[in-house]
């Protein structure tokens, strides 16, 4: 994979430039890494918008059971499942219009990461927003 998925400039550019962040998996639940990710990109002035199918509010947002249910534009959808599962969700992320698509550290799917590419969406994997937010020039 190297850094086909990682390029700095988008990297940069998402974290930057991004105002709403859908975290697929986020649950009302602080032990969990993706609720630490959403917090740290809430407190960097992100939207966030859990997305889990017990539609929880989560850090004071509404969540929604899927994807498809979110109303409005997503600019990232970060893919907070196992690698099994992240293909189905980066296929939502592509259906629901989304603008870029997130798998964090140790999910990896590179045959759906070259879909969204395809569909014309930025790809980040195998990447933490918290690290990368540390690590941006």
């Amino acid at each position: 994979m190297g850094d086909r998925f990682a390029d700095r400039n988008v990297i940069k550019r998402l974290l930057e430039e991004s105002r709403t962040w859908a975290f697929v998996g986020l649950a009302d639940n602080p032990t969990r890494t993706v609720y630490d990710q959403a917090r740290l990109l809430q407190g960097r002035g992100k939207r966030i918008v859990p997305v889990h199918p017990s539609a929880e509010t989560v850090l004071g947002e509404r969540g929604y059971a899927t994807l498809a249910e979110v109303p409005g534009p997503v600019d990232v959808v970060g893919v907070y499942r196992r690698s099994e599962f992240a293909g189905e969700v980066v296929d939502e992320a592509i259906a629901a219009g989304a603008k870029a698509v997130w798998l964090p550290l140790d999910v990896v799917d590179e045959a759906a990461a070259q879909r969204a590419l395809d569909a014309g969406l930025d790809v980040v994997m195998d990447r933490c927003p918290g690290v990368e937010w540390a690590l941006r020039r």
